[in-house]
This record gives C-alpha cells, sequence and structure tokens, in this order.
C-alpha cells in the first residue's frame, strides 16, 4: 500500500511540475496533489487502522486530523457496558498522564507572567521540599522527571538532575506550585486553560458534572468489572488530578494539538522550551525516547510529539506530527489488566507503528520535490 501511494504520488508530482501553455484554465496542480495525498492518507488510515479495531475487538475511539482535516475516525464499543450505552463523538474519557503536559503548561503561563522561573528551587513554592533531602530540586526538573523524585517523603532515586525517574508525585508537586502562585485551586486553572484552548468538553475528575463519561472497566468485554469511584478518584492521593486526572474528547484533544503547537497558548520561546529535550526515557512500553515538558518525543524519525496515559481501566495516547500538523488521539475505556500493561496498550503501539511510516513517507515524498 505504501509503494502505491509513493508511485501515485510521485507521479502527481510528476504531472504538477508539467507545463499546461495549452490549457485555456490554468489547474492548480498544488490542489490536486494535496487532495491525491488526503485521499490516499485516508484510504491507507482506513484499511490499516480498521484492522486493528477487528484485531483487538478495540472497545474506544481512535481518529486521525491533519489540521482541521478528519483523515480517519472511528467508535467502537460502550462507554458503560451494563447499559450498552455506545461510544459516540462527544464520549469523555479518563487521559490519565495525558493530563501532564496541561499542568506544565499551566507552569509554563506562570513563567510567562514573571510569577515564577523554571529554574527556580520548589522549595521555594511547596514546604514538602525544605526538606534537605528535597531543598535543591528545580522546576524544571519535575517538568522532566529528572529530580530523584518517586513518591512524595521517600528518599531521592539518584541526586537531582543526573537521571531519569518518572514521577506522578512530582507532577501533583507542579500542582501545587501552580495554585500557591495563582491563588486558585489547580481545578479553576485547568478551566481557564480549557477555555484558553477552545476545548468545551474538558473537565477535572473533581468537578465534573457531565452525562457523557465513558465509566472505566478492567477485564475485557465479557468479564468488565467497573473501577469504582470514577471520576472522582482520580483527585485522590493515588492518582492525583495535575499527575493524571483531566477528563476530555477526540475533539478536544485535537482542538488543544492544534492550539497548542499552532502557538495560541503560549509565546514562541516558551513553547519551543516545552518541546525542547532536556531528557531521555526508557519507556517499558514505547521504548527509548526524548522528554521534553510532560511530552515525550521520538527519537529520530519521524518528529513527533506524545504522551500516553494510563489510569486503572483507561489506556489512551496523543501523537502530535509537527510537519504536517497531524493529530493521532486514542481513548478508551477498558483494559485487561491480567494480562499487563504491554499487550492493553498492543493497539496503541500498532497505529503508532503506521502513523509514524506514514509520516516518514510523505517527509520522503515532500523532500524529493
Amino acid at each position: 500500500m505504501i509503494k502505491n501511494l509513493v508511485f501515485l504520488l510521485s507521479f502527481c508530482f510528476l504531472l504538477s511540475s508539467c507545463k499546461t501553455e495549452t490549457s485555456p484554465s490554468p489547474i492548480d496542480k498544488k490542489v490536486i496533489v494535496d487532495s491525491t495525498i488526503t485521499a490516499f492518507q485516508k484510504t491507507l488510515l482506513e484499511q490499516q487502522i480498521d484492522s486493528v479495531f477487528k484485531k483487538y475487538h478495540f472497545n474506544g475511539s481512535i481518529a486521525v486530523f491533519k489540521d482541521s482535516i478528519p483523515l480517519y475516525r472511528k467508535e467502537n464499543g460502550y462507554s458503560d457496558f451494563k447499559r450498552k450505552v455506545k461510544i459516540d463523538s462527544n464520549t469523555i474519557f479518563a487521559i490519565g498522564s495525558v493530563s501532564k503536559q496541561f499542568t506544565a503548561v499551566m507552569i509554563l503561563l506562570q513563567m510567562e507572567q514573571g510569577k515564577l522561573n523554571v529554574t527556580d528551587k520548589v522549595s521555594k513554592y511547596v514546604k514538602e521540599f525544605q526538606l534537605k533531602e528535597y531543598e535543591n530540586i528545580t522546576i524544571h526538573q519535575l517538568l522532566n522527571h529528572t529530580s530523584g523524585l518517586n513518591m512524595m517523603g521517600g528518599k531521592l532515586m539518584f541526586k537531582s538532575g543526573s537521571d531519569f525517574y518518572y514521577s506522578n508525585d512530582g507532577f501533583n508537586a507542579l500542582g501545587k506550585i501552580v495554585e500557591t502562585v495563582t491563588g486558585k485551586s489547580y481545578d479553576e486553572n485547568a478551566v481557564e486553560l480549557f477555555k484558553k484552548a477552545g476545548m468545551t468538553h474538558s473537565s477535572t475528575g473533581d468537578i465534573f458534572k457531565g452525562n457523557n463519561f465513558a465509566s472505566a472497566y478492567v477485564g475485557n468485554g465479557n468479564t468488565a468489572q467497573e473501577v469504582p469511584n470514577m471520576p472522582k478518584r482520580l483527585g485522590g492521593k493515588e492518582i492525583g488530578t495535575p499527575a493524571g486526572g483531566i477528563l476530555s474528547t477526540i475533539d478536544d484533544l485535537h482542538t488543544w494539538n492544534n492550539a497548542l503547537y499552532g502557538g495560541k497558548i503560549l509565546k514562541p520561546e516558551t513553547l519551543a522550551q516545552f518541546m525542547a529535550k532536556s531528557a531521555e526515557r526508557r519507556h517499558a512500553i514505547f521504548g527509548k525516547m526524548g522528554y521534553a515538558y510532560g511530552i515525550m518525543l521520538n527519537i529520530g524519525k519521524p518528529n513527533s510529539y506524545f504522551h500516553s496515559g494510563y489510569i486503572k481501566g483507561s489506556p489512551s495516547l496523543n501523537i502530535y506530527y509537527p510537519e504536517t500538523k497531524t493529530s493521532v488521539i486514542i481513548l478508551s475505556n477498558i483494559a485487561d489488566e491480567e494480562k499487563g500493561k504491554g499487550l492493553v496498550f498492543k493497539p496503541h503501539i500498532e497505529v503508532k507503528k503506521i502513523t509514524d511510516n506514514l509520516e516518514n513517507t510523505l517527509t520522503q515524498l515532500k523532500s524529493k520535490h
């Protein structure tokens, strides 16, 4: 399929480079090429992602958008297994650690207002960091998980700034900093950010009042057991809202990606800081990658910013390819935990491979023509 795409697109580019002196009305060849590319992307994604749905009986929603153009979208299964409520385009999912990029952006917005600096010590804002063990930890180190912190109150895993260790408590501390410098709750700050981005169906677990929430389940379609106290439990100590407690939809995450990477939220220099690789992570499922502020980066091609999320029963993945302004969003509300996280994220890994390959193909074609 990729070979066919390359052949046809090469033909299209050849066509677009030909002169049309005899043609009475000029043809916009760029439009022809762009529409051909879009048509093939749609066909390719439909064939390949549909097969992922089928293979894994995927219960959830997957969408691919090129800027504002939907290239692929499919929902399957139930948001409520007991009442057999089907997932649709309005279904709201728990997005787990995809929440971290929102917390990172809240911190950077406060930096833009001169209320803090990422080089500041956390102890300046959060009294729990005034211990000798934690006193040199900086905001930057919490943002890219290089602080050495695991659980609050525990010993550091290593000297701050010398290695990578993924810490939810580190991001919950960032939420406390946001509250300290703004004088408002994290939830209030989140609502302001959603409004700024144009997200109309997002919330935090603590303040959610809507009707379209996808209950989370463990097991499979036949043995689905509902995770109790959702989405309120996301705000508890076990997870924490700044680390993993945001709820959102496919459309809102697409809106967020376009607003964030399109420069509508942060100033250009702040956005560059947000996206800059400042650590490396060896992810148990996605392998080796770069880490910036609450987002992961591909090492090598294609250039992409992404983050997975997992809170009990809710595996998610949000990817953005800056060169083509493409968003890939995968949201689900059931996980067969007994099979292990590796298998739970198999559909996400396969879709990422599909879209990585497509992105590389399009980039190669661009460079040839």
